[in-house]
């Protein structure tokens, strides 16, 4: 029987556009038998965010840049199976962000990785449900920046995603009204008849603004903003007074070569006398328990539906990136390994 090898991609270069296969390298290596403290994991799924992008690149950003030769980061599940540190045993569930490699060994800090308990879920909702870049975003993002109130009018882009999906269901559970802008008649039949937002935009085909007109006739309170550009555009003018936008992500500039027109309606900040605040899931790490608890009581009453895009093949990994930032995928976008 053939030994296992730790499969891993590291970055080579930084991407200009959109992610090439030149910028990466797939590598192999022996697996690496755990010394004192340590642990070697088995990766049974890697978690496919924006973020992973913005990691690439050596812009002013959240967190340090993912070095050149180092391993692609990324969140991921997997699985304990050898262990030489006492607090970790064979089988154990972890995650953590040891990016795109296989079967990885280190210490628990160095992996960034921690045990997971018994869990009421399918092991993929530690990533999607209650994971960092999709429920922790999603949860504080929208209660504790944008603190919505029951009754207002809330407007979230890239609706569809892993953390829009979850920002509109939130809000309708507090009582608000929710349009979602998204890309495409599926997508907003999704949001629409399957997750209950109040209605849905799509951009691919027709006009944000006059579709904003029509759908918020008395303005929008809270946005929910995950996209930047024109969209973002198209709701500031149309905020209302003493408005709050909640600043998760940028989309539509992490694969521009040249710099993205607009937004330019920045007065209306001042105009509308407006909150902007851009806020990172790790700002709130201390209170990730109360959240989880929250998300796990709402979703096992039928109040939270999780849809996953779950793809196969570690080979797959670069092109399944690509497909996420052009938009081609439905829910949280999950990959086996």
């Amino acid at each position: 029987m053939t030994s296992p090898r730790n499969r891993y991609y590291t970055l080579e270069s930084r991407p200009v556009g959109e992610l090439k296969d030149s910028d990466l390298a797939r590598r192999e290596a022996p697996v690496r038998a755990p010394e004192r403290g340590e642990i070697q994991l088995r990766t049974r799924w890697i978690s496919l965010d924006p973020t992973n992008r913005i990691w690439m690149s050596d812009m002013p950003q959240y967190m340090p840049p993912i070095e050149l030769g180092d391993v692609v980061r990324a969140l991921t599940l997997g699985v304990v199976e050898r262990s030489a540190h006492p607090d970790y045993a064979e089988g154990d569930l972890v995650t953590g962000a040891w990016g795109w490699a296989t079967h990885p060994t280190g210490t628990p800090e160095a992996l960034g990785a921690f045990k997971l308990p018994a869990l009421p879920i399918p092991e993929t909702q530690a990533l999607s449900l209650i994971g960092a870049t999709s429920g922790m975003t999603a949860y504080f993002g929208l209660l504790e920046v944008a603190r919505p109130k029951a009754g207002e009018t809330l407007v979230v882009d890239a609706a569809s995603g892993s953390v829009g999906a979850l920002v509109g269901q939130l809000a309708k559970i507090k009582g608000l009204r929710v349009i979602g802008i998204t890309g495409g008649r599926e997508k907003c039949e999704y949001i629409t008849d399957e997750l209950g937002f109040d209605g849905a935009v799509d951009y691919k085909s027709e006009d944000v603004g006059a579709a904003l007109d029509r759908l918020c006739p008395d303005g929008i309170d809270v946005c929910f903003e995950n996209v930047g550009g024109s969209i973002f555009d198209a709701i500031l003018l149309r905020m209302n007074l003493y408005g709050r936008v909640a600043l998760c992500g940028m989309i539509e500039s992490y694969n521009a070569q040249d710099k993205v027109p607009g937004p330019y309606a920045f007065g209306m900040i001042l105009m509308r006398r407006l909150r902007v605040q851009g806020f990172i899931c790790t700002d709130y790490a201390a209170r990730f328990p109360e959240a989880i608890g929250e998300l796990l009581g709402w979703a096992g009453a039928g109040k939270l539906k999780i849809r996953e895009d779950l793809r196969e093949g570690f080979d797959n990994l670069p092109e399944s990136l690509r497909q996420l930032l052009r938009g081609e995928k439905l829910g949280k976008m999950l990959l086996r390994v």
